[in-house]
């Protein structure tokens, strides 16, 4: 799951960046308005952290402009100021939860968690294909109840796979969203990646549509 976060101050934006790295996260971030109004509108998230006092352009401002384009990428707001009137605001502008400052870092990662689930139509925090399951606050996989053992890219592709279940998915879709913008891409690493993971998932699990991508089977 790739995250956009914006954030002006640098110990926070550091903090952020090192938290949803070790949760697995591909992270991109953005200073000031501006940086986030241009990565918004041109690179796929599945959500995004967004402060609202910015440079440049504010944060409110940033969120309107991109519901304006119709970007509907996930939003949480980070201010400052614990006050219901900007809380309201941010909500009426388009975001989908907001965290007053300070905050501590496990709710705002369980919220996160909460509005990528809750985007991807998933109301439960484990997310379940047949005998597969991810539990989103662990990281933990499992197949017939037993543990299987993945790499990084490897959980970060049956993530994506697994909260767009029964949905075609491309390889460039895939690479745009388990690698970070200014990563050296290569999307015929996915290949490699879905060869293992089909080697530890049930047999039929990861289908390959011909000139299309990938679809994650779920039995009925």
């Amino acid at each position: 799951m790739r995250i956009l976060i914006v954030e002006d101050e640098p110990t926070i934006n550091a903090q952020l960046v090192a938290s949803l790295k070790d949760e697995s996260y591909v992270v991109d971030c953005a200073t000031d308005g501006r940086q986030a109004l241009f990565l918004g509108l041109n690179e796929p998230y599945d959500a995004i952290i967004l402060d609202l006092g910015l440079p440049h352009m504010d944060g409110i401002s940033v969120l309107k402009s991109w519901r304006d384009a119709a970007i509907t990428t996930p939003v949480i707001i980070l201010t400052a100021r614990d006050n219901w009137n900007e809380k309201v605001i941010g909500i009426d502008a388009g975001a989908d939860d907001y965290l007053a400052k300070p905050f501590r870092m496990e709710e705002l990662l369980a919220r996160l968690r909460a509005i990528i689930r809750r985007a991807a139509g998933h109301a439960t925090p484990v997310l379940s294909c047949g005998t597969i399951e991810l539990h989103t606050k662990t990281g933990k996989v499992s197949v017939d109840g037993l543990t299987i053992s993945l790499t990084s890219h490897e959980f970060k592709v049956l993530s994506y796979l697994m909260h767009h279940q029964q949905e075609l998915v491309s390889r460039t879709v895939l690479t745009e969203h388990i690698y970070a913008q200014d990563f050296d891409r290569d999307s015929n690493t996915i290949e490699v990646f879905i060869g293992r993971l089909r080697k530890k998932l049930p047999p039929g699990s990861i289908e390959t549509v011909r000139g299309g991508g990938y679809r994650l089977v779920c039995p009925s």
